[in-house]
Parts: structure tokens; sequence; C-alpha cells
């Protein structure tokens, strides 16, 4: 059986679009209203969002569509940063769509990943030129390949802005998956011989839809826990990591400054 279950679903309109939706929160006055800014992070961690907050002068959106939204003020560039929505791609895709159709053009996706190569040392970063789509969203949008890409021109700036930060991360591929329990020692030794670095929950889809939806899409990586011994090495509470994450956060706002 193919998936999704209805053969080229990628080919059709939808029924109802981010459009729509918008345009009904508009009709019962619950719309968020707000500048659109140049870019919007997604962050994934509460206690990383909460650390920013603190520390950057930012305005809250009311009324957003999932999480929270907030606009930021870092160092004169007008950013947006979406959080505690939770984790998976059929969330975070959602308001990828939302944001995108009322005009947001950059987006960076920054998270944990698990390590699959040896090399990949605790804390240390990835930022991710393409990811295996082995998650459900993504071939509801475009044609079911292996690979979904990040955008070559933001994920450069990522590069770049992480190379200011006197930091060197590994790029290279991910794998993504909606099934986080499920990760066996087949696919991960299969991973491991094709040169796959990470594993983690959103990139595929998020690329995917951004393709579909004509936005630049990036996304980078600390790492958090390990299965690069076949075996789980969880640093999930390490002392340092939201140290480590701050730095992500700091590289994603340099590259939508720079775009």
């Amino acid at each position: 059986m193919s998936f999704p279950n209805y053969p080229d679903k990628y080919k059709y309109k939808s029924l109802f679009t981010a459009k729509d939706y918008n345009n009904y929160l508009r009709t019962v006055g619950q719309h968020p209203d707000f500048e659109i800014p140049k870019g919007v992070i997604f962050c994934y961690s509460r206690t990383l969002l909460k650390d920013i907050l603190e520390s950057v002068e930012h305005t809250v959106v009311p009324r957003f569509f999932a999480g929270d939204f907030y606009l930021l003020n870092d160092n004169g560039v007008a950013i947006g940063i979406s959080g505690n929505f939770g984790a998976g791609a059929p969330v975070v895709t959602s308001v990828l769509e939302e944001l995108a159709e009322l005009g947001v053009k950059n987006f960076v996706s920054i998270g944990q990943a698990g390590a699959l190569q040896p090399n990949l040392e605790i804390g240390s970063y990835v930022v991710c030129e393409k990811a295996i789509r082995d998650e459900g969203v993504s071939h509801h949008y475009v044609k079911s390949e292996k690979y979904a890409s990040a955008d070559p021109d933001l994920t450069n700036q990522l590069k770049k802005s992480f190379e200011k930060l006197d930091v060197t991360p590994a790029v290279g591929t991910s794998w993504t998956t909606d099934a986080p329990y499920r990760e066996t020692v087949d696919e991960i030794k299969q991973y491991q011989s094709e040169g796959v670095l990470t594993v983690e929950m959103e990139a595929s889809a998020l690329f995917a839809v951004a393709q579909y939806l004509k936005v630049r899409m990036a996304s980078a990586f600390m790492i958090s826990d390990s299965l690069a011994d076949i075996k789980w090495n969880p640093q999930l509470r390490h002392p340092d990591s939201q140290k480590w994450m701050r730095k992500l956060y700091s590289a994603a706002v340099g590259a939508i400054s720079e775009i």
C-alpha cells in the first residue's frame, strides 16, 4: 500500500487552507494582529524560550494559533519566535502554514537531536542540509522521495552565523521520524552506514512543507543524546544544555538577520 493512502495526493488542491482558517479567525475576532517579522524561529525547548524572553526585548502576540508567539528586537532585527506548542511534525508544520500565509518568508527550526555517528559529542551542533522523510506529514505535500532538503541560501547563512560564534558545526543529513520509541537497531545501523548524522522529529516535514509554500526553511540541532554505540546515552538534562542551546538561538538570529 502506498502512502498516503490516496495515490499522488500531493497533486491535488486542498478543500480549505491556512488562508481560510486565518479568515475565519478574523470573522470571530480572534486573529492575532502583529507586524510581520523578517523571519521566525521555531523553538521546542520551554526552558530555552524562557531564558530568551528573560534577556531579550520582546512583545507578546495574543491569540496566537498554537502555543506562544513573541516578537523579538534582538540587535535591532525584528524576529518572531514560536514555542510552547509541543513537539513533532504535525503541529509545527501547521504553525508554519499559518505564518507563511500571513507573509513570513524565512524560518529557522532549532532543537535537540540524537547523534547517530560516534564523532558527534554531547553539546555539539549540526546544521541539517537534508532529512530522511520517515514521518507522515511531508508525503501529503510533495511527491514521496527519500529526502527533503533545506533552503540552501538560508542554510548557508546559518553555517556562517555559527562561524561568527566560533563554532564549527557538523553539516549533513538527519533522520526524521514520528516514532521516537520505535527507532530500531537495524535502522540505526543502516543510517549510520549511509553517514546520517542525527535523528529528530521535525526537519523533513518542515523542509517539504516550506518547499510547497515557497518559503525558506533551515534547521540546526544541539546533540542532547547519542545512539551511536547502539545503546541510548541520554544527556537531555546536562547542566550545560541551556548554555549550548542559547548558541543555537544566536545562530538562528544571525542567519535571519543576514538573509
